[in-house]
């Protein structure tokens, strides 16, 4: 076998030709330094719509990206085609890191999470204190979400003119969650959308709920350049509202600085990605009385040391109640 040396002639080196005509291919990526600046409103099929200054533009992900896919949110630079023409695509080059992720599974067996939205400072779960009923479990499950991808959670129960929101309001009292109470009368008045835009203002909100509480009618509400295909249709048999929004879409805040992501209806939020000792960290009058547990501790065992920790007055028991209620979710299924 022939080797050469650290001076080889070029001319000495034989190289395969290229039969199609084209440039050869290199490992070194562009630096792509002029790429504008953009976030992600929505993904249809493989193709993105972004925000970029004042327009939107329609991108698809570069190649070099991998397997790395871009969301709802996600602050992302873009190169080629920026016009924003019908018919024009450019291309996402870059994702930036996220400042917070909101994830799922299909159900508590499924390894494969999904990224819902990325970089949204709060949560705001909506759910109707009837027709359909409540459902404590899903709330709950919701909850662990945004403690766990860095939201804060937001409580906006509707139609409470069926309803009174009481006994549902007792239930999450002990955590301290910003809450909106609205009825039908006050959604068609407009004086339900003030209220909660009032939470919204300065701030992404992902707005997640199940199908048939009146989500995409409270987002139509507040975004109202912007309206979304809606019903009010619950399935008398079920109990259970369809799904009227099939992707998840951030709008502007209208009348306000903020942004609203809608994102579809919800029967089911699997919790298999949640490490269980990061919920801890929205607890934080609870998180020092750790020190003492077991490497591994699930907080709800004989030697967890949080029960001496309250014991010792150091926190309200209910706050450790409500705690462990939130940790078991991933052990129920959210129909329970």
């Amino acid at each position: 076998m022939r080797r050469y040396g650290k001076h080889t002639d070029e001319d000495d080196i034989r190289s395969r030709p290229n039969r199609k005509g084209n440039r050869p291919r290199t490992h070194l990526r562009p630096k792509h330094e002029d790429a504008a600046e953009g976030m992600v409103l929505t993904v249809d099929r493989g193709r993105l719509t972004c925000l970029v200054e004042d327009r939107t533009v329609v991108a698809m992900k570069a190649r070099e990206l991998g397997r790395k896919a871009a969301v709802v949110g996600d602050r992302v630079a873009i190169v080629g085609d920026l016009s924003g023409r019908k018919d024009t695509l450019a291309r996402i080059v870059r994702i930036a890191e996220r400042t917070s992720v909101l994830r799922r599974t299909a159900d508590d067996d499924d390894p494969y999470e999904r990224v819902v939205v990325a970089n949204a400072d709060q949560l705001a779960v909506v759910t109707a204190l009837a027709d359909p009923e409540p459902r404590p479990r899903l709330i709950d499950r919701c909850l662990v979400a945004a403690y766990d991808g860095g939201l804060t959670p937001l409580l906006v129960l509707t139609k409470s003119d069926l309803a009174p929101p009481d006994k549902l309001l007792e239930l999450y009292g002990d955590l301290d969650i910003p809450y909106v109470v609205t009825s039908r009368a006050e959604l068609e008045s407009g004086e339900a959308a003030d209220r909660v835009r009032e939470q919204l203002e300065g701030r992404v909100t992902a707005f997640v709920g199940h199908s048939g509480v009146g989500k995409t009618t409270l987002v139509n509400a507040l975004v109202p350049e912007e309206r979304r295909r809606t019903t009010g249709q619950v399935n008398a048999v079920t109990g259970r509202g369809r799904h009227t929004t099939t992707s998840a879409l951030a709008l502007p805040l209208s009348g306000a600085d903020g942004w609203v992501i809608d994102t579809p209806g919800v029967r089911s939020f699997g919790l298999a990605h949640v490490d269980p000792s990061r919920v801890i960290h929205a607890f934080p009058d609870l998180e020092p009385g750790t020190g003492g547990c077991p490497r591994a501790c699930s907080h709800d065992e004989p030697d967890c040391a949080l029960d001496a920790w309250v014991a010792e007055g150091n926190a309200d028991p209910a706050r450790l109640y409500s705690l462990r209620r939130l940790l078991a979710t991933r052990e129920h299924t959210e129909g329970d």
